[in-house]
């Protein structure tokens, strides 16, 4: 090959090499610019200014936690009462429930950074007719790397606490053992550190309020309700709506849930049955009959 040739394709080659090298310090410096711009932004969601502080909410008037004992998987008596002084968390999963297996990572992380002043007990939904079932759950915890104990939930434990409409499912009790808040279904896991920062009297950057327990954490509370999911009150004078109350907490809703029609609206608002339930109540007291309750079948049941 030729000298000029030679000096040629060199230079060639020493140009596209400096494209190249170009080419990639922007793109080195558009990525460090877009993780700039990422990082703010993490920053600025875990970092709420002070005039937009999360909100806790407690009730106000919260009732002691139903009392119970169960042995754990190490035969350890496990009951709430063991804790006075911690915050607790009363924890309902399942090893099926998809939704606990995102939430339970998060549960062992609280119980890490707070194991001196906070309790978790997990409480298992899942069969326990067999030892075989047993093992299946004990298995699932250890493999998970669950710190905190794990019992396996008897009806009369699941009674107490009003049933577990859906998993999971969390009570949220103070250090004196009252029963503060409820949480169903997956529940972000800085709403619940904001929660027993509060509980513990440790700074946090939250407003706290209280509401009147009318079935959102008991649903034998909702008696006391004036309000009901999707329940129209208006037309009724103050004795007629109390009159439609009293009737809808004393009939069962017919849509096998085993609650009154009030429970029911409250503990499900999407429940057709209840919601006709109520509804034909309200038409009966207008009209100054007392009637009676008849079964309801959804639009499926009917066809």
């Amino acid at each position: 090959m030729r000298k000029s040739s030679i000096i040629l394709l060199g230079a060639a080659f020493v140009a596209l090499f400096l494209a190249v090298f170009a080419i990639g310090m922007a793109a080195r410096n558009l990525r460090r610019a877009g993780d700039s711009r990422a990082a703010a932004k993490a920053a600025a969601s875990v970092a709420p200014a002070d005039d937009a502080a999360d909100v806790v909410q407690f009730a106000s008037d919260p009732a002691l936690a139903p009392a119970f004992t169960i042995d754990d998987f190490a035969g350890q008596a496990i009951s709430p009462a063991n804790f006075s002084g911690k915050v607790v968390l009363l924890s309902f999963w399942a090893t099926w429930c998809p939704p606990c297996h995102l939430e339970i990572p998060e549960l062992i992380d609280l119980q890490k950074r707070y194991k001196d002043q906070l309790q978790i007990i997990g409480i298992s939904m899942d069969d326990a007719d067999t030892p075989a079932e047993i093992k299946h759950v004990h298995d699932v915890a250890t493999e998970m790397g669950i710190n905190y104990p794990v019992l396996m939930a008897n009806q009369k434990l699941v009674d107490a606490y009003g049933g577990v409409p859906a998993l999971p499912t969390t009570f949220v009790l103070n250090t004196n053992g009252r029963v503060v808040q409820k949480h169903t279904g997956l529940y972000p896991t800085e709403d619940f550190e904001n929660e027993i920062r509060v509980l513990l009297h440790m700074p946090v950057n939250a407003k706290v309020e209280t509401f009147e327990d009318t079935g959102q954490i008991f649903l034998q509370n909702a008696a006391k309700a004036t309000e009901l999911p999707g329940v129209d009150f208006s037309g009724l004078t103050p004795a007629q709506k109390r009159e439609a109350l009293k009737r809808m907490n004393a009939e069962d809703c017919t849509c096998g849930c085993g609650l009154t029609i009030a429970e029911c609206r409250v503990n499900d608002s999407d429940c057709d049955i209840s919601k006709a339930l109520a509804a034909k109540i309200i038409q009966e007291v207008k009209a100054g009959s007392p009637g009676t309750q008849t079964a309801l079948q959804s639009p499926a049941s009917a066809q």
